[in-house]
């Protein structure tokens, strides 16, 4: 197929007797093929991954799209175990209780104010005599 495949990068016709191919249907310059944050090339021995049309290393990948940790902003990496309260995602050292600085562990209740998390003893009693675990509390 080279000479019949156009470059995704730079658009050009590939004529090289090598390609990259990405995914079923881009074809890339060897040379064209780098992240679109950091021009790291991007080969057989380097992760890559797609975006809108651009590739990117894992590393910039992670830190522009990934899931950040709702209290420290830091990437997760595949091997970091989480908590999780409502749509916040937290490392589990940094899923501490916003006024004692307590660890906050499975099983304990507590509340989350705005992007606070709050242990029960500083978050205090539930309105209205509500139950402190509501139904969206873990």
């Amino acid at each position: 197929r080279p000479g019949l495949a156009l470059c995704a990068g730079c658009g050009g016709r590939i004529q090289d007797p090598f390609l990259l191919r990405v995914s079923p249907d881009l074809e890339w310059h060897v040379a064209c093929l780098k992240c679109a944050e950091c021009g790291q090339p991007l080969d057989e021995t380097c992760t890559c991954f797609l975006r809108d049309g651009k590739a990117y290393c894992k590393r910039d990948y992670s830190r522009l799209f990934g899931i950040k940790c709702a209290q420290c902003r830091a990437a997760f990496s595949s091997s970091d175990l989480v908590m999780r309260a409502r749509d916040h995602v937290y490392h589990l050292e940094c899923f501490r209780c916003a006024a004692c600085g307590r660890q906050l562990l499975p099983g304990d209740q507590f509340c989350l104010r705005e992007r606070d998390l709050l242990c029960r003893a500083d978050h205090g009693p539930p309105p209205d005599g509500a139950s402190a675990r509501g139904p969206r509390s873990p």
